[in-house]
């Protein structure tokens, strides 16, 4: 039996594009503020609304190969013509100090999370349907037809890597999927 970890938890939230990832972290972070969402580092244009700091930290492609360079980043991932990252030092602070972390990223970065962080607990969500999916990712408005098409394809691709993980939860409901959620993070599987 290997020894105990005496860091806080590191749980991984992956699953598609529109699977409602950010609604339902949201949700468990609102009913467990204890926990630390972690804040990722990408080279993305934001969308309306989004703040640097708050939802991403928007760098530049410089920037963010200066991070991969000197292992900056816990994770990475190119995804939808983007790149996406985990600044490591945040993580590390936070689960040292016994704050619960919750990441929130690609299945890319969930990968990588698997082989360097032992322990880390990688839950993917899946949607009720590929329908419920799809008029998800088409009803944003936010983005450009042939970007749609770009994360429809990764859905697709996205949701054969369930078994790859942990825990798999359904967001058919917020509030169930949020609790189930906060419930492995309190008793992650295998503890």
């Amino acid at each position: 039996m290997s020894p105990q970890p005496t860091t806080a938890p590191l749980v991984v939230v992956s699953g598609p594009s529109g699977v409602g990832k950010s609604t339902v972290v949201g949700r468990a972070l609102a009913l467990e503020p204890r926990i630390w969402l972690s804040v990722s580092a990408t080279t993305r244009e934001p969308r309306v609304g989004e703040q640097d700091g708050r939802e991403y930290y928007f760098v530049s492609d410089e920037r963010f190969d200066e991070l991969v360079a000197t292992g900056g980043l816990l994770e990475w991932a190119s995804y939808a013509g983007n790149r996406y990252g985990t600044p490591r030092g945040p993580v590390d602070e936070h689960r040292e100090a016994g704050t619960p972390v919750l990441l929130e990223i690609e299945v890319q970065g969930a990968r990588q999370i698997r082989r360097s962080v032992p322990g880390a607990l990688l839950v993917f969500l899946e949607p009720p349907t590929w329908d419920v999916l799809e008029s998800r990712l088409t009803g944003r408005g936010t983005e450009e037809p042939d970007v749609v098409s770009r994360r429809l394809q990764a859905a697709r691709d996205e949701l054969a890597a369930a078994p790859e993980f942990d825990a798999v939860l359904v967001n058919a409901d917020v509030q169930e999927c949020a609790e189930a959620l906060l419930a492995l993070v309190s008793d992650p599987p295998g503890h």
